[in-house]
């Protein structure tokens, strides 16, 4: 049984994290930041070429960070692979013990940096998780064929957008994923408590019974809130968040001290993980540094969270 599903049972509060395979082969800055990792999270979620850019393999860093003794948690996405070959990355997968995934429909290639590459899309999000429970509920492949051994126990998770218009769609597109057999759920970046909770509320008027975790980003300056306000999905980064990071940086300029924005946005993302704790808004909190993963474990000290 994975790290998370137990901590998520047991009801203790569950920590993950987020990071990168290189663009490359060389895996020494993600071996040396799991190193840091280790024993401050309870798994760590390795992106499937984020936003359609081409990185080394889920599966590659996911065995690096097992043979780390880091959780590693397998991102799948159904942009780059028919079901046939997303079950051959499971089942090798489990041979290495790496038992918890998180299934992905994937950004289309034309939004990436090989916008030559053909999208297959054989399965979205929804039907990787259905071809995972039913290989787990039969012991046998996509096409039906018995799996020498049996099925791997697979602990599948999914992700949700909190603030999406209209909700109702995204409600809808959860209950398909946990009647699909998602296990838990993480959220993209939330960053204030009201829609966190609004969100929250209307799951469970739906009757959607699920641990979710938020997601948290932290900030690194005004200027990259306002980018992802602009173009990116589902996020909101309130203008008080703003504010406050344009301040820091204009203190920093006055008194010639570098990286006050971003200490800022380690202290902001640090006082709503202790808030979502103490408050029990959610079971845990999915933590995407988005390269500052070196990070985590200061924003995880000062939230007073250990695992």
């Amino acid at each position: 049984m994975s790290q998370l599903q137990k901590a998520l049972e047991s009801g203790r509060f569950a920590v993950t994290a987020e990071m990168a395979p290189p663009k490359g082969c060389d895996f020494s800055e993600q071996i040396e930041v799991a190193a840091l990792l280790k024993d401050k999270v309870h798994g760590v979620n390795v992106t499937d070429m984020q936003s359609a850019c081409l990185k080394a393999s889920s599966l590659g860093l996911c065995i690096h960070l097992k043979q780390a003794g880091v959780e590693p948690i397998l991102q799948i996405t159904g942009r780059d692979r028919s079901r046939m070959a997303i079950m051959a990355d499971v089942l090798s997968a489990a041979s290495f013990g790496i038992d918890t995934v998180l299934a992905l429909t994937g950004d289309h290639p034309v939004v990436g940096d090989c916008k030559d590459s053909k999208p297959v899309y054989d399965l979205d999000s929804v039907g990787i998780l259905q071809m995972l429970s039913d290989m787990d509920e039969t012991d046998c492949d996509c096409g039906g064929n018995p799996l020498s051994g049996g099925a791997p126990t697979l602990f599948k998770g999914a992700s949700v957008t909190p603030v999406y218009d209209p909700l109702p769609l995204q409600i809808n597109k959860l209950r398909q994923k946990v009647e699909a057999g998602a296990r838990y759920i993480q959220t993209q970046g939330v960053f204030d408590r009201d829609s966190l909770c609004r969100f929250l509320e209307e799951v469970d008027r739906a009757g959607i019974r699920v641990p979710i975790m938020a997601g948290i980003i932290p900030l690194k300056s005004a200027g990259m809130a306002r980018f992802m306000n602009e173009n990116v999905p589902g996020i909101a980064v309130p203008e008080e968040m703003i504010s406050r990071l344009d301040a820091a940086a204009a203190e920093g300029r006055e008194k010639g001290v570098k990286g006050l924005p971003a200490q800022l946005g380690i202290e902001m993302a640090a006082e709503f993980i202790a808030r979502i704790k103490d408050e029990k808004i959610c079971p845990g909190v999915h933590i995407m540094a988005i390269g500052a993963e070196r990070n985590v474990p200061a924003i995880l000290e000062k939230a007073g969270v250990t695992i």
